[in-house]
């Protein structure tokens, strides 16, 4: 498998998203050469970080989507879901002394750009309005200062 490469077409629009999101693609390609020439120790460690900063993703990805109101939040939580248990399974069965890794990679660069490019390009419009909203807001000093303001110049 070829290091994967960012595309134009895999940014939503949320400027925080995409960073993590191409955190996770450097992740992928970090796991594609340490399982070239590395120990296994330091394998597991690129998996272990992998999965957890995807699971971190994940929660703050459900966050901004649950604070945006976005209809279909949980149906996309539940995609998160089957997805980490897959990928639980994979480290389990590289701890158990498989090598799992090649497998491991096609599956991560293959759902990693479909999931972006279906269910979060989805979610994408609801969230960037919300931020947006959120950020009028706070520039106006939120409702407290807007009213002290009122009330008292």
């Amino acid at each position: 498998m070829a290091l994967l490469i960012w595309q134009d077409d895999l940014n939503t629009g949320i400027e925080v998203i995409d960073h993590q999101h191409q955190r996770i693609v450097e992740m992928i390609n970090h796991l594609h050469a340490s399982h070239h020439g590395s120990e296994r120790a330091v394998v597991g460690e690129v998996i272990d970080e992998l999965v957890d900063y995807t699971l971190s993703h994940f929660a703050f990805e459900e966050a901004l989507m649950e604070d945006a109101g976005y209809t279909f939040c949980h149906a996309h939580k539940r995609v998160h879901e089957i997805f980490s248990k897959r990928v639980g399974e994979y480290r389990m069965r590289f701890q158990a002394g498989e090598d799992v890794t090649d497998e491991l990679k096609n599956m991560l660069s293959r759902w990693l750009f479909n999931h972006i490019r279906s269910d979060d390009k989805a979610y994408s419009e609801a969230v960037k309005r919300h931020l947006n909203q959120f950020a009028r807001e706070h520039q106006q000093g939120g409702w407290l200062s807007r009213s002290l303001k009122r009330f008292f110049g």
